[in-house]
């Protein structure tokens, strides 16, 4: 049952694609209230479903309630990759609506190893941590491995399959990251359509977090996860009637 008191957006997806400047944007706009901070992992945090359905109230106390004409979302792009969250999601709230950027699989698998380099969290090279990934992965079962999780996180197509499962497609908006870099406008013109609300006032890009690349992917590296992801790029290709035809070069 849909509860009386809902979030009305989730910007679930995906990690280091962009999601803290659509979180900035979205704090910029009079007609929304966002959490209280970014990234709340309520449908996400195993330890607060462990009786299956988890208490709200502990959620709402993130977000201000006073303005009832406000919509209000939140930004946790973890709730895309972990496999339970979307149905948590769909019993919360089945009106809800999901937003998801998506960047080439390559270059987020990249960025994401560099940020758990600069936060010592990575001792491995990158192509040790992709070789290693799969034994990593299996160490964590039966959930999923939430920080070294490079190449697993980009295989979009099955994610965007699970949201599809629980919400209608006129209930999620797909954006594309480098549309994000090259075609601000455009895309916050198709959020506020697709919300429902009046245009945003900024349009400058905003690189609230930006990684430190102490090192660049090597072609040889670059090949290799290019060969790992060129069937699934094709898959969202189709799935999303977009052109990744950039990804593949």
């Amino acid at each position: 049952m849909q509860n009386k008191k809902a979030i009305d957006f989730l910007v679930a997806g995906v990690q280091k694609a962009g999601t803290s400047a659509l979180d900035h944007y979205f704090r910029s706009h009079t007609e929304i209230s966002m959490g209280r901070r970014k990234e709340i992992h309520f449908f996400d945090n195993e330890a607060l479903f462990k009786d299956q359905m988890a208490e709200y109230t502990q959620y709402h106390d993130f977000f201000d309630w006073s303005d009832s004409s406000s919509l209000r979302g939140e930004c946790t792009p973890n709730y895309m990759y972990w496999e339970p969250s979307m149905h948590r999601i769909f019993q919360y709230n089945p009106k809800i609506k999901i937003i998801a950027c998506i960047r080439n699989p390559i270059d987020r698998a990249f960025s994401s190893w560099s940020m758990e380099k600069n936060r010592n969290n990575e001792p491995l090279s990158f192509i040790e941590a992709l070789s290693n990934e799969p034994e990593r992965y299996r160490s964590k079962l039966p959930k999923q491995n939430r920080n070294h999780s490079y190449a697993d996180r980009g295989f979009y197509s099955e994610q965007i399959r699970r949201i599809w499962r629980y919400f209608p497609i006129e209930q999620t908006l797909f954006i594309k990251y480098d549309d994000l870099l090259n075609n601000r406008t455009d895309v916050l013109h198709h959020i506020s359509q697709f919300l429902n609300i009046k245009e945003f006032p900024h349009t400058e890009f905003i690189n609230v977090n930006p990684t430190q690349y102490k090192s660049a992917i090597s072609k040889k590296d670059k090949e290799h996860l290019l060969k790992t992801f060129q069937y699934d790029i094709k898959q969202v290709e189709l799935m999303l009637g977009w052109d990744c035809s950039s990804w593949l070069k």
